[in-house]
């Protein structure tokens, strides 16, 4: 093989591999790199084409000729794919099968048996051929193959499947070619009824009938599994007294010691069967070896794999259930220095799955090169690969970006019976979308679902992602109704990013359609699904969809924000007959659910955000109606629901009416005050917050933060000096939001200084605290002289409220108009203290160069804007 012609270099030198590119087609150049006693490196070039590298993996492939083999299951398999299941159909299979010439045995039949059961076969091709060699003149079911069948049947834990199989057992010709009492016996201890298979021997012995040695063993061994321990002395009793006792007698009594949890008893055991020299006990050797692993017992398993080697018993399979166990639980080096001993103890040497387990483990942990050496090592032993082997060399070589060999093998699968398994298949489509080739990743993910693999949530969410950037929303499509027609379930992510993509491209129809799919296979829709199906059909105006998907989401627990329900009721609002819409929708939602103060702040808030005020009200008559009374809450929305659609008259009146009803509260006056101001109401803000002082209440600092803000923008100087005083008399100090506003105004006009002054005149205020204030206002008003150092300027401005990004940027604006190198400093200063600078900070700097006619240095900060995920301006985006 062509890994051979590498070996005698690769074992002592480090293997890199480079991909050529020549025309349409690769070769791949195999570098060894060996280090000489002065240090310098030579170096070995082998150039192997992509060709010869999967012609050379092909041969090692068909070399297990299993063909024949594969050819049988191809057959069953067609049938099986067949649109029905009629007489026709099952004579097509059955000529087909006979013109194969296939000389039946019980051999054979085991090996077709074994064949499927061990290359992931679908179990019903399994039952196929089982039935087909029955019906097959001059061939007889043995016991040995209904076992085959019936083990084939428990570990796919089909019981009711097999359960079935031995209530028609009777009718059936088998009867008069087996022995039909010992078939019933294991049949059942296999289905997992241990009590049937007991009352059966037990018929059977009243009878005078007796079992065989070899359903004596099977019935035996079934009693371990099912841990029927009674039962199990008894068989065993009997075993020993008809002298059918052997070596399977014996690891089946080490297997039932090491289920009780007793390993001392099972070891005691083993020796005194060694010391008789009347049994091979090799296999028992591997149980209680297993046995002492599970438990993390590796260095007592050691000994006494040495200990019985010594006294001649067979352990090479007790030495590969030590290997397998050392790789399973993360003992890997010492697995590999296992396997590089070559041998363990006078011939105990691994074989084919020790060898697969490596190199799967390997692959795990992307140690390639030592997987590269163990493929040496196997071909060098003559070892076939079987189907786990095949698979890890197609992962391997995905591993190593080799896509082109990977797809040439997978596209070649069919000449060596190749069946991927879903890690390769995983492995493949990765590496093709790594690649970039979608369109080849997407036949292959089509090909794993027709073989009844469904790919990773990673390995399909990649696919998934990529078809949708490149907007192949109907593939992504296709795939999901491929799966679902399986019964394959995608994951919730894959389904949500793939719903989410059709609504944001005006599909939301063909996303309807995956959700109820999805819900009629799962019953369970995600939170992320149902909002963007929503506001999908929000969006296209089809409100009441929207409204019965919300009610479908409730339904199946997910709680709805107040954006999801102000949505739908906006698009309701927005049709011909919006008044019946939302009532409607109100009595879907009270029918559904106990009617609670929540649901109606619901309908509150959206019909406030509909520009729809006069149904809010309603809603909130409903209520009362309702028996839940209106708290805070439910008060507020409804004034907001005024104010903000300039209902001012209404929203008064309102408050006039709760006021009536029972006491206000601090919040209550806050929320009208902050309404107004909203509404750009400063007067009717003004007045309330006088009656609010005068009731005793203190307005929150929101209260004062709108107000003045409102009165800044107004110009209403005098008045913001006023609160502002009021605010430190109560407060202490102003918030950073406050404080920001008071800069920035005195920066833009003397204005605020000059109402300033004339408060302090007529209050003849001399607290240091509105002194400081006063001159901060003075100096960024320009009428007090700035000192131009920034530490002595930030330290005075902590006196008075907190600095944030914005204070920063308010005096990076006043620093930079008279000289840009100051500008340069406070951005520094900014960055030293730990702040992220803003769009609003870059946007400063770039407007003072501009003003000095620096406008490559402007130039330069612009695009240091567009690094930093900035969008400039209109003005800055000149200069680009």
């Amino acid at each position: 093989m062509l890994l051979s012609s590498i070996k005698h270099v690769s074992k002592s030198s480090q293997i890199l591999l480079m991909k050529n590119r020549n025309g349409n087609s690769y070769s791949y150049s195999y570098l060894f790199l060996s280090q000489s006693l002065n240090q310098s490196l030579s170096a070995h070039r082998l150039n192997v084409s992509a060709k010869d590298v999967v012609s050379s993996f092909k041969n090692w492939f068909k070399a297990s000729n299993t063909a024949l083999l594969d050819r049988i299951f191809s057959v069953l398999n067609s049938q099986d794919q067949a649109a029905s299941d009629d007489a026709s159909t099952r004579h097509a299979a059955d000529l087909a099968l006979s013109h194969l010439n296939l000389r039946l045995s019980e051999a054979f039949v085991l090996e077709v048996l074994s064949y499927g059961r061990s290359s992931s076969k679908d179990v019903l091709s399994c039952l196929k051929f089982f039935d087909w060699a029955g019906r097959q003149p001059g061939f007889h079911h043995t016991q040995a193959t209904f076992y085959a069948i019936f083990k084939i049947l428990s570990k796919a834990k089909l019981m009711s499947l097999m359960l079935e199989f031995l209530r028609d057992f009777m009718a059936h010709s088998y009867i008069q070619k087996v022995r039909f009492h010992d078939t019933l016996v294991m049949g059942y201890a296999l289905a997992g009824k241990p009590g049937m298979a007991l009352q059966l021997f037990g018929r059977m012995r009243f009878q005078g009938l007796d079992l065989d040695a070899f359903a004596y063993h099977v019935f035996l061994n079934a009693l371990v599994e099912e841990s029927c321990f009674d039962a199990v002395d008894m068989i065993a009793k009997q075993i020993s007294l008809r002298g059918l006792e052997n070596d399977i007698t014996h690891s089946i009594l080490v297997k039932y010691w090491c289920k009780q949890n007793n390993l001392d008893e099972a070891e005691a055991y083993l020796r005194r069967l060694v010391e008789s020299r009347k049994h091979f006990v090799g296999h028992a050797v591997s149980i209680i070896v297993d046995a002492l692993c599970k438990r993390k017992r590796f260095k007592h398993a050691a000994t006494l794999l040495y200990e019985f080697t010594e006294l001649n018993v067979p352990t090479e399979h007790a030495y590969g259930i030590w290997l397998q166990n050392h790789v399973q639980q993360g003992r890997l080096n010492e697995a590999l220095q296992l396997v590089d001993s070559k041998k363990l103890l006078d011939g105990n040497v691994p074989r084919l799955f020790r060898y697969n387990i490596l190199v799967l483990r390997l692959l795990r942990e992307n140690r390639l090169k030592d997987v590269c050496d163990l493929l040496i090592e196997m071909e060098k032993d003559g070892i076939l690969p079987d189907k786990v082997a095949m698979n890890a060399i197609l992962c391997f070589f995905c591993k190593a970006g080799m896509a082109d060999v990977a797809i040439e093998l997978y596209n070649s699968r069919s000449e060596f019976g190749l069946s991927l398994n879903s890690v390769a298949y995983n492995f493949l489509i990765n590496l093709l979308c790594w690649n970039g080739d979608i369109q080849e990743a997407y036949h292959v993910l089509r090909n794993s679902i027709d073989e009844g693999y469904f790919p990773g949530q990673k390995t399909f969410t990649i696919l998934a992602d990529a078809l949708c950037r490149e907007g192949k929303l109907d593939k992504i499509k296709e795939l999901l109704v491929f799966a679902l027609e399986r019964k394959l379930r995608p994951s919730y992510s894959v389904c949500d990013m793939f719903i989410a993509a059709l609504c944001k491209a005006n599909r939301v129809e063909d996303g309807y359609l995956i959700h109820g799919e999805l819900s009629r296979m799962t019953k369970i829709t995600s939170w992320n699904t149902y909002f963007h199906l929503i506001h999908g059909f929000s969006k296209s105006n089809r409100g009441d969809i929207a409204a019965t998907l919300l009610l479908e989401m409730q339904e199946k627990g997910h709680r709805p924000t107040k954006r999801i329900f102000r949505t739908v009721i906006c698009c309701l609002c927005g049709t011909q007959s919006p008044e019946n819409q939302f009532f409607k929708f109100l009595e879907m939602q009270l029918s559904h659910f106990k009617p609670s103060s929540h649901i109606f702040h619901f309908f509150i808030d959206g019909a406030g955000h509909a520009k729809k005020p006069e149904l809010a009200r309603e809603v909130y008559e409903i209520m009362q109606r309702s028996g839940i009374e209106p708290n805070q809450r439910s008060n507020s929305l409804v004034l907001y629901s005024y104010l903000k659609n300039d209902r001012i008259s209404d929203a008064i009146n309102f408050f006039g009416d709760v006021r009536q009803r029972r006491s206000i509260g601090r919040n209550f006056y806050s929320s009208m005050i902050i309404g107004l101001c909203k509404a750009n109401k400063a007067d009717y803000a003004l007045n309330f917050m006088r009656e609010m002082r005068d009731n005793n209440l203190f307005p929150s600092t929101a209260c004062y933060e709108y107000l003045i803000q409102l009165l800044c923008w107004k110009k209403s100087y005098g008045l913001v000096v006023e609160l502002v005083n009021d605010l430190e008399k109560t407060r202490g100090k102003v918030t950073s939001f406050i404080g920001n506003i008071l800069l920035l105004n005195s920066f833009k006009s003397k204005k605020l200084y000059e109402a300033w002054i004339q408060l302090i005149k007529v209050q003849d205020e001399t607290t240091s605290d509105i002194s400081l204030l006063g001159q901060l206002i003075g100096m960024f008003s320009g009428c007090v002289e700035v000192n131009q150092d920034i530490e002595s300027l930030v330290e005075m401005i902590e006196q008075c409220f907190p600095l944030d990004i914005y204070t920063y940027n308010v005096l990076l604006t006043k620093l930079s108009v008279s000289n840009v190198g100051h500008g340069f400093e406070m951005y520094d200063w900014i960055c030293q203290k730990g702040y992220v600078p803003n769009q609003w900070t870059y946007e400063i700097i770039i407007r003072a160069l501009l003003r000095k006619g620096r406008r490559a240095e402007a130039h330069g900060w612009v695009e240091e804007m567009f690094r930093k995920g900035f969008d400039p301006t209109a003005f800055p985006k000149l200069l680009v």
